[in-house]
């Protein structure tokens, strides 16, 4: 995990640093473009001279408050020293600490995120066990149709059809487009509080969770089947169990492994993920839009100490996916002994 941890980041602050279009130069441009318009750049002093541009100076000044006077080895240095305590630093573009500005984008990310863990996990199971069970069936083929058809299409264009159908935009106005709560959400009750919260989740939540459905549903009516077709089930339904006791006291604690041991990871991730083309369609103010936003405008603390975190979050998460096989299924052993 370390050297992988360290590797994304050297990796990320190499393209970051030596990409054209950085902090400093797009604030000389701003600055330069304020001073040829006659205006004061910064600070009541004007950092335009004629039309020779920036004072060669105020370059190094700007230079030295983003910290690139430095060399790049030491900036790197500096910037994993103070990411192991956790300290990101400051946005150059919101003038923000990262910390807090994250903070304040994770209830969209987490609320879109939950809500499509849950449905994923409580639809895919027991459709794909119901469709092991009756493989071949036209309830197999058409469902495996349908969840096809919602994996082909692309949550941004299930997004712009529902928004159609059910946001206002041809036919119904039953769902509303923006944020998830209500303008007057504080003096509402607990109960209304909810039930809005929820009335906003439906459109964004169901544009991303559909495309999601048919990975794990096929995952779990693939695992199912396997067992089903195993030799222990033929032994335990010749000493006459009900097809019940053998789909669930023993096909069931052996075909759900895949599922169970990809629970931490995809749990983890629920929380911290985010959409950009969904976050935009329904204007919501998430992880999604601010990972794009601090690309662009080249915010480096902010696309830095994100991309730390999450890195070190998923690290985690594929630590406890690899745990949890053996928490489940006892014959796996991490002992090279064995």
């Amino acid at each position: 995990m370390i050297p992988t941890l360290f590797g994304v980041m050297l990796l990320t602050f190499l393209v970051t640093q030596f990409v054209p279009g950085g902090p400093v130069e797009q604030l000389m441009s701003q600055m330069e473009g304020l001073g040829k318009g006659g205006e004061v750049a910064a600070s009541g002093t004007s950092l335009y001279r004629g039309g020779s541009g920036l004072d060669v100076n105020r370059v190094e000044q700007l230079k030295e408050l983003y910290g690139f006077d430095k060399p790049p080895i030491t900036r790197f240095l500096s910037m994993m020293k103070n990411y192991l305590v956790f300290d990101f630093g400051t946005s150059y573009y919101y003038n923000q600490s990262v910390v807090e500005l994250v903070i304040s984008r994770m209830p969209v990310s987490m609320s879109l995120g939950l809500w499509s863990f849950i449905i994923v996990y409580g639809v895919c199971i027991p459709l794909g066990i119901s469709k092991a069970v009756r493989d071949g069936s036209r309830f197999d083929v058409l469902s495996s149709t349908a969840i096809l058809i919602g994996y082909a299409i692309p949550g941004f264009v299930l997004a712009i059809v529902l928004i159609v159908f059910f946001g206002g935009g041809s036919f119904w106005n039953i769902f509303p487009l923006r944020g998830i709560v209500s303008d007057g959400w504080s003096d509402m009750s607990m109960i209304q509080k909810i039930l809005d919260y929820l009335w906003h989740m439906v459109l964004p939540v169901t544009s991303g969770a559909v495309g999601s459905l048919a990975v794990m549903t096929m995952l779990t009516k693939n695992s199912f089947l396997e067992e089903i077709r195993k030799q222990y089930v033929l032994t335990a339904r010749a000493k006459g169990l009900s097809e019940q006791q053998v789909l669930y006291k023993h096909v069931f604690r052996n075909g759900i492994i895949p599922i169970i041991t990809g629970f931490p990871g995809y749990f983890i991730g629920a929380f911290f993920t985010g959409s950009l083309l969904i976050e935009t369609i329904f204007s919501l103010d998430g992880m999604g839009l601010l990972a794009y936003q601090s690309v662009l405008n080249r915010d480096y603390p902010v696309v830095l100490g994100t991309l730390y975190f999450f890195t070190l979050i998923g690290l985690f998460a594929r630590l406890l996916s690899d745990l949890s096989y053996v928490v489940v299924d006892p014959r796996i052993s991490f002992d090279s002994s064995d």
